[in-house]
């Protein structure tokens, strides 16, 4: 899949055959913010467009933007909590970060 980003916004891109145009969607997000173009500088562009658009009506009605999740969290925990973390990971064969996206997932679905 072929993607462009636009102030951490990530869009992924497509051909439409049919229109013979570059259709865009931003991904990661919940919101939808769409657009296209005829060559890829229109389609740079547009998304450009798009993107600001969507942060200036967020703007204008007094709403947060949603953000696309870096992947990168940082926390502040008890100590106690951090060490069994640490040894619980280390007793599962693997690194902290990955005991702690594996966690942090089953407890995101859960219920």
């Amino acid at each position: 899949m072929n993607k462009m980003t636009y102030k951490g916004y990530t869009a992924q891109m497509e051909f439409d055959t049919d229109d013979k145009i570059i259709v865009g969607r931003v991904i990661d997000i919940d919101d939808i913010i769409t657009f296209h173009g005829t060559s890829i500088v229109e389609f740079e562009t547009a998304m450009q467009t798009a993107v600001d658009g969507y942060l200036f009506a967020c703007e204008k009605l007094g709403q947060a933007a949603e953000k696309p999740a870096s992947g990168r969290l940082m926390l502040r925990i008890d100590p106690a909590v951090h060490a069994a973390a640490a040894k619980a990971s280390a007793r599962s064969g693997q690194s902290l970060n990955k005991w702690a996206e594996k966690a942090l997932n089953q407890a995101a679905h859960a219920g």
